[in-house]
Order: C-alpha cells, then sequence, then structure tokens
C-alpha cells in the first residue's frame, strides 16, 4: 500500500469544507481485504482522528445490508454538533456489546465495508474507495480473521457486491485506490 495515499486522502479532507457540523468526515469504503483498515490506521497516526470500524457496527454475519441506517443514525446528531453513541457487536458472543460515545470532532474516519452510504453522502467529505483482486482480497481476509471467516465468504461477498451496487459507492468515491501489487 502506497505511503503517499493517506496524506492524499488528508490532503483531499483538509481543502474541503466541513461536512459533519464543524467537523470533516472520511468514509473508507471498498471491499474486503483490500487494506480499509490499514489506510485508516495511517490516517488517525497522522490526525489523532477516531477510528470507528463498520464491522462493529454490523449484526453479525447478515447486517451489512442495515448498516447504512445505523452509520446515518450515529452521524445526524454529530452533524448538528451534539455528541452520539454506537453499540458494538461482540463477533465473538454473537450479541450487542458496549455502547461507545463519539463527541464532535475536527476529522472522523469511518472504514469498513458500506461506510460510504448513499443516504448520508453530504455528511462525507472524503469518500475513498479501496480496491484488490478477489484472490489477493481472500488471502488477506484470511489471514486477518481466520479459518473462522471461510464459510462466509461467498455470502459475504455476495452480500457485498449488493450492497455496493445498491450504494454506488465507487462511483461516488472521492479517490479510489487499488492494493492488488
Amino acid at each position: 500500500m502506497s505511503s503517499d495515499w493517506a496524506d492524499q486522502v488528508l490532503t483531499h479532507a483538509l481543502a474541503s469544507p466541513p461536512t459533519l457540523g464543524d467537523g470533516r468526515l472520511i468514509c473508507v469504503d471498498g471491499l474486503t481485504g483490500a487494506g480499509k483498515t490499514t489506510l485508516s490506521e495511517s490516517l488517525a497516526s497522522l490526525t489523532g482522528a477516531p477510528v470507528i470500524h463498520a464491522d462493529e457496527l454490523l449484526e453479525g454475519w447478515g447486517g451489512l445490508p442495515g448498516l447504512g441506517a445505523t452509520i446515518d443514525a450515529l452521524l445526524r446528531p454529530l452533524a448538528a454538533g451534539r455528541s452520539s453513541t454506537w453499540r458494538r457487536w461482540d463477533w465473538q458472543a454473537s450479541a450487542w456489546a458496549e455502547t461507545h460515545t463519539v463527541s464532535p470532532a475536527p476529522l472522523l474516519i469511518i472504514d469498513g465495508v458500506g461506510s460510504g452510504a448513499a443516504a448520508y453522502d453530504e455528511l462525507i467529505t472524503t469518500l475513498v474507495w479501496l480496491e484488490a483482486d478477489r484472490d489477493v482480497r481472500h488471502v488477506r481476509g484470511l489471514a486477518r480473521d481466520g479459518e473462522d471467516f471461510a464459510p462466509y465468504w461467498e455470502k459475504w461477498a455476495a452480500d457485498e457486491a449488493a450492497l455496493h451496487a445498491r450504494e454506488r459507492s465507487r462511483e461516488r468515491a472521492d479517490l479510489i485506490y487499488s492494493s492488488s501489487s
């Protein structure tokens, strides 16, 4: 992954007017295993901005279709200058866990499949799309999530494809990167 990507994303976001109240929102969307979390962690290291991982907002393996509404509900209070909350999905327990508070900030990063939904497009300062070849993503996904992910890969890939076809995230992206090489 290019070390310049985080600088390019940050430059784009800071050159744009605030969209999330007085703050800016970077959404790092794309395909599973494309490097979204790596890029988000680089952005957070550069800025100290909080990162919310979309996979913690999903209600299990079938939660992808409802993710946009969940993120929208999280963002609307922030856009109005108020704190907001979100509840973390515990993948091991297969249940909702603790609630987190998010205060308005100069920059917020949300990363994960479906993080850049059209429902709150006007709140996104910079939408980044990451992609990689399917074989590369599959190897990365299994390396990250272990064999527990293997039985869900095909269903997840189908849900992911349907979500991105509906949301048109790649077409709406401000910046597009491929991490296949």
